[in-house]
């Protein structure tokens, strides 16, 4: 007969060390594989090429400031004057990665400019100009694309929720939540809870693709609407408002709708579930960043990137789909090889960095101090591809970098 749990004799306790000591170890060897990760990166990273990433992103952030009609200070994506006005994704990024950067009251002010925006019908704007009017798709002001993009209502929640986390004001939260929820609502989701984008009228999908027609089911725009709806479900537990259910709900719905788009051929994602049913570099990568992947779809991806680092990566910036081949189904005609149908981005560098740091940590240090070598010897451009250079002192490209490796670093110390 057994004897009472917790009294057990020097042979019971022998065998039962036997029995756990293989479990400590593979816990331990787990933690250590990922320490050991983390100081491989830091052992190549060339941390000169950080601090000067980090003057040079802080430079782009002040240069890239223009007047609005009522002084608020509107950061837009480029130092040059191309794009004048507050992009709202553009805008996001720059406060996620670079926030610390970024003077706290100017960015609450920006984001209640975009707010200001808001249609009736509930969709944020593609942008707002500095003279107060909101334009909603991307493309010129006179000459739309479409009618909307399928990420502006997620990164405008996920600006609010950097903007209330940073500053510690869940009044604004409470404030704003309706007008989120209404901007979430906008976008059309199928069954299976992901973003949709009807094949017969597409809009534009995520913005650094809004030329792309990618349709049915969308990996990217689902991501962030994913990564908006964990942040309000957070904002509305600690707040008192808003619905945390709902939020959390449809979060869950995206993490199982999205093994529908899950390639168990290339251990990667797909773009989309109709048009553009194409590997998606940017959005398999991003995955991996945001932690929705799985541990078997991160190791996946992670041994993808590695597996064919030289036909996605240029001078540390990335490309959309691999060998820079073109999309599909084009929104706007966009030549193969230029923009976004072949050229490659410093946006997306740091997802790449971070998704391939789980694999190849020492590789991952050097896509970041090829990328920062490039840009001290030509500039910070939106997206290159040879000696073909589009628009100079674009700030995306410095800050999502900036931004990743900063805190890997932090991770190391």
């Amino acid at each position: 007969m057994m004897g009472p749990m917790g009294r057990i004799g020097p042979m019971g306790q022998l065998a039962l060390s036997i029995l756990i000591l293989p479990i400590l170890l593979t816990g331990c060897q787990s933690s250590l594989t990922k320490e050991n990760a983390r100081l491989k990166f830091r052992e190549t990273i060339d941390l000169n090429a950080f601090d000067w990433l980090c003057e040079a992103t802080q430079k782009e952030l002040r240069g890239c400031i223009i007047p609005a009609h009522d002084r608020t200070s509107l950061y837009t994506p480029d130092g040059v004057g191309n794009y004048h006005a507050l992009w709202t994704r553009d805008f996001c990024f720059m406060v996620e990665y670079a926030g610390d950067l970024m003077d706290p009251d100017e960015v609450h002010r920006a984001v209640r400019y975009l707010l200001a925006g808001q249609r009736a019908d509930g969709c944020m704007p593609d942008r707002v100009r500095a003279d107060g009017v909101p334009i909603y798709s991307p493309g010129g002001d006179s000459s739309p694309i479409n009618d909307h993009a399928k990420d502006n209502g997620p990164f405008m929640a996920k600006l609010v929720a950097l903007d209330v986390n940073r500053r510690g004001d869940l009044d604004f939260f409470r404030e704003t939540e309706p007008a989120l929820r209404r901007g979430l609502d906008f976008l059309e989701r199928s069954p299976n809870g992901l973003v949709w984008n009807d094949p017969d009228n597409p809009q534009s999908p995520f913005g650094f693709t809004d030329t792309i027609a990618k349709t049915g089911d969308l990996l990217f725009s689902s991501l962030l609407y994913w990564e908006a709806c964990k942040s309000l479900e957070d904002l509305s537990i600690q707040s008192g408002a808003g619905d945390a259910d709902e939020y959390a709900l449809r979060a869950k719905a995206i993490e199982e709708g999205l093994q529908t788009l899950w390639d168990e051929e290339s251990g990667m994602f797909f773009a989309a579930s109709r048009d553009c049913h194409q590997i998606d570099l940017w959005g398999s990568a991003y995955a991996v960043y945001v932690g929705i992947a799985t541990p078997e779809q991160i190791e996946c991806i992670a041994n993808y990137l590695d597996a064919n680092y030289s036909r996605m990566v240029q001078h540390g910036q990335v490309c959309h789909l691999l060998d820079g081949a073109s999309w599909d189904r084009m929104l706007v005609p966009v030549k193969p090889g230029t923009y976004q149908n072949g050229a490659y981005w410093g946006t997306a560098s740091g997802w790449i960095i971070c998704a391939l740091h789980k694999r190849n940590p020492r590789r991952a240090a050097e896509m970041f101090n090829d990328m920062v070598a490039y840009y001290q010897k030509y500039g910070i451009y939106e997206c290159v591809n040879g000696e073909d250079r589009k628009l100079t002192h674009y700030v995306a490209s410095a800050t999502n970098p900036y931004g990743v490796v900063r805190d890997f670093l932090d991770l190391a110390k």
